[in-house]
């Protein structure tokens, strides 16, 4: 729901009436993850997604029922053999989606209007919800602020909210959205529910340290990918907005006096480019040891090995080592700017996705990964 967040906060700020469907669990190869929504107002105008198109209108059927009789549901759509002209995934995946009405004579309807408006400004916020339970809870949200404070209820144990208030805090930290499972007393107590709980957070932050040719090319598919982009170098003459249009922002600085002073977290992805051991060195130093998704490094083999030595040199140890990717990028055989920071980007998103970055012809791995990067990739603390 909180990714089409700022339509529908200006339809709640307009007081229109909308049901929104939400999908809450998937299984298999499935085109959308959990908090994919496709919402419908009383005109019948519609947006969003649940599914890439496959059974978009059947859900939207969904909506305007429940838009009629103010019934939250839950509904499973998935692919059979035997039924091959059902309504289901032609991709073989299972969705579960969650249909709630928004409507003026709802009492929650408050909450979902406080959440929708922070999502829409920009705010940290995560919603939590029953998607699986007694009918009578279904649907019923949660809205929890980064600092733990929290409106609304799931309707059920008191205990229950202050459970998922903090199961909803500590996802919205890293900016996770995904199903748990909470008992309905709250902890592990009292009957097993399933609660969705979505998280909304500023944009990630991409880093680029290099004003270089290579850069430029970064910095737009940084954007394309939804990043929060800055360009780090020290030489004012290169740092340009007429060289870098499409940053968010340009700091000319010592890459690894910059990256001491600034602000990362377990989303933000640093790409060193400049490829200079003055600059690599002590940046390099620095980055590998910070709780950060990603450190790539441009390079040559030789430029890596030396580099490496140097890192070793100043107490940067094997394990710290290990996180860096270096040469960056993946093998496509890239030859200009563009090409090469789409291999860039495509690591990225392997990383970040748990991918393999192989090709998926003859592989035999799932197409859509649910976990996240593999083990070695992250650390919880600064050493």
């Amino acid at each position: 729901m909180l990714d089409i967040a700022e339509e529908l906060s200006r339809w709640a700020g307009q007081g229109r009436d909308f049901a929104v469907a939400t999908v809450v669990e998937v299984g298999g190869s499935a085109p959308r993850m959990p908090g994919a929504a496709l919402a419908v107002d009383r005109d019948g105008t519609a947006i969003g997604s649940v599914s890439g198109g496959c059974v978009e209108g059947a859900v939207y059927e969904l909506c305007e029922r429940a838009l009629d009789d103010g019934t939250t549901v839950r509904e499973r759509f998935g692919y059979s053999d035997d039924e091959a002209f059902a309504v289901g995934l032609t991709c073989g995946g299972v969705i579960d989606v969650l249909v709630t009405p928004v409507r003026a004579d709802d009492p929650a309807r408050a909450v979902f209007a406080a959440a929708l408006d922070a999502a829409a400004r920009g705010e940290a916020a995560a919603v939590a919800r029953i998607a699986d339970g007694p009918a009578q809870l279904l649907g019923r949200p949660l809205l929890v602020r980064p600092d733990g404070s929290y409106e609304g209820g799931l309707g059920g144990h008191p205990e229950l909210d202050r459970t998922a208030a903090a199961e909803a805090r500590a996802m919205l930290d890293t900016g996770r959205t995904g199903p748990l499972t909470i008992g309905a007393e709250g902890s592990r107590c009292g009957q097993p529910l399933t609660v969705l709980v979505e998280s909304s957070v500023p944009p990630p932050r991409l880093i680029v340290f290099g004003a270089v040719d290579f850069a430029a090319a970064l910095v737009r598919a940084g954007k394309f990918l939804g990043y929060h982009v800055t360009v780090c170098d020290a030489r004012p003459v290169f740092t340009t907005r007429a060289r870098f249009p499409d940053a968010d922002e340009l700091v000319v600085d010592w890459p690894h006096r910059y990256l001491a002073a600034t602000g990362v977290d377990a989303r933000t992805v640093l790409c060193v480019l400049t490829h200079d051991p003055k600059f690599d060195v002590p940046l390099l130093e620095r980055a590998l040891r910070l709780p950060v998704a990603y450190v790539g490094a441009m390079g040559s083999r030789r430029t890596h090995r030396e580099r490496n030595e140097r890192l070793r040199a100043v107490g940067v140890t094997e394990g710290e080592l290990a996180r860096l990717r270096s040469p960056i990028g993946l093998d496509l055989g890239a030859r200009t700017p563009e090409e090469t920071a789409l291999s860039i980007a495509a690591e990225i998103v392997a990383v970040l996705r748990g991918g393999s970055g192989v090709p998926l012809r003859g592989a035999h791995t799932p197409i859509h990964h649910e976990e996240g990067p593999p083990p070695s990739d992250v650390i919880t603390s600064v050493t």
